[in-house]
């Protein structure tokens, strides 16, 4: 079974180009800590209530990305809030972000192309080997959205992490959009890591916003 992270960063990998679409930084970078979050949670690892995620399993998992974020968590003597962290995790998601992509690839879901391009920038591209597991995220997904069928708790974490990361605006039209976002918005809803990262990253917004319109002192 894949990661919450694997299949997050398969949602944003575009088929055709083999490059991801674009999303916010801050927002992915949350997505990300808040898909580790969950697997652990879903390992039974962690849990949380409005004011508090706690450790009751600290026992590794012997998972690189699971594991990194587990120790920190079992030896804080502080009680921090799930919003605390997915900020506090956020800061490392670019290891995250490349070892789940490492992880694709040895699994041979994905390869990696380098290329230099004007001889000094290099860009990189993730073609997909294995069609299947990346389409099956996808429409799995797709088909929850545009019916009423019950969530299960993977898929909950899913459609919350994407939508906090705005992936759902990029991927369907604007009319398309406007027809699920209430659907979006009531899966998001039952899965309380979700409410928490989608807190996070619309106060960021909204902290953003203002620094701009004020513009530097």
């Amino acid at each position: 079974m894949l990661t919450l992270a694997e299949e997050i960063l398969l949602l944003v990998l575009d088929d055709e180009s083999g490059k991801f679409i674009h999303v916010p930084e801050h927002s992915f970078r949350y997505a990300l800590s808040g898909a580790v979050l969950m697997d652990l949670a879903f390992l039974g690892k962690i849990d949380a209530d409005p004011d508090t995620l706690f450790v009751i399993d600290s026992k590794p998992t012997n998972d690189e990305i699971l594991d990194t974020l587990l120790k920190p968590l079992s030896e804080s003597n502080e009680q921090r809030d799930c919003s605390y962290w997915v900020q506090y995790f956020g800061r490392d998601a670019f290891k995250i972000q490349n070892l789940a992509l490492q992880r694709l690839c040895d699994s041979g879901i994905l390869t990696r192309e380098d290329k230099l391009i004007l001889w000094m920038f290099k860009s990189r591209r993730y073609p997909i080997r294995d069609g299947f597991a990346e389409k099956e995220v996808k429409q799995r997904i797709m088909t929850l959205l545009f019916n009423e069928d019950i969530p299960d708790p993977r898929d909950i974490a899913i459609v919350g992490l994407a939508d906090a990361c705005r992936l759902f605006e990029r991927i369907f039209s604007r009319p398309e959009y406007e027809k699920v976002k209430d659907r979006i918005a009531e899966i998001g809803k039952l899965e309380l890591i979700s409410q928490s990262l989608s807190k996070v990253v619309r106060e960021i917004e909204f902290q953003l916003a203002q620094a701009t319109a004020i513009g530097p002192m």
